[in-house]
C-alpha cells in the first residue's frame, strides 16, 4: 500500500510540475500592464485569418483576427497619440468602396454579412488613434460568394 501511495504521489507531482512548466502568464497572453509606460515598444502587428467558408457559403465574411503590440480601444485623436501602451483600432474597406468604417470593438472577428453573390474584396488596416495605417499592416481578403448564397437573407 506504501510503494502504491508513493507512486501515485510522484505521478501527481509530474503532473504539477509538467502542467506549470506549460502555463502562461497573463502578460503573455494578454500583453503588458495599461499602467505602466513601455520603453521602446515592439511594432505592432496584424493577424488576419482566412474568411471562414461557412460564412462565405451564405453571403457572410467572417474573419478572426488579432493583434500585438497595440491594444484596439474605441479612443481616437491627436492626444491619444502618445498614449503607451500603444493603442488604435481596424479600418474595414469592402470592395475598395471610397468609405471605411472603423471597428475599434476588439470582439476578434469582422463580421459582414449581405455580401451579393460574385467577387468581392475585404481589406483590413490595422491604425494608430489618428487614423494612419500602420506601415505593413494591412490584410486584403479577395473571394468569391456562390449564387447559392442568394436564398439566404441575413
Amino acid at each position: 500500500m506504501t510503494k502504491l501511495i508513493k507512486t501515485l504521489a510522484a505521478a501527481a507531482a509530474a503532473t504539477v510540475l509538467t502542467t506549470g512548466a506549460f502555463a502562461q502568464s497573463a502578460r503573455e497572453i494578454r500583453g503588458p500592464s495599461p499602467y505602466v509606460a513601455i520603453e521602446n515598444e515592439p511594432a505592432p502587428k496584424l493577424i488576419v485569418d482566412a474568411p471562414l467558408p461557412e460564412g462565405l457559403a451564405i453571403g457572410v465574411y467572417w474573419a478572426q483576427y488579432r493583434v500585438e503590440n497595440l491594444r484596439i480601444v474605441p479612443v481616437f485623436g491627436k492626444g491619444a497619440l502618445g498614449a503607451s501602451p500603444r493603442i488604435g483600432h481596424l479600418h474595414v474597406i469592402v470592395d475598395d468602396l471610397p468609405w471605411w468604417w472603423a471597428d475599434a470593438s476588439d470582439n476578434n472577428t469582422v463580421d459582414i454579412a449581405n455580401f451579393p453573390p460574385g467577387p468581392h474584396k475585404v481589406k483590413i488596416q490595422l491604425v494608430d488613434a489618428g487614423h494612419n495605417v500602420i506601415p505593413g499592416q494591412e490584410v486584403t481578403h479577395t473571394f468569391t460568394i456562390p449564387d447559392t448564397a442568394a436564398s439566404h437573407k441575413h
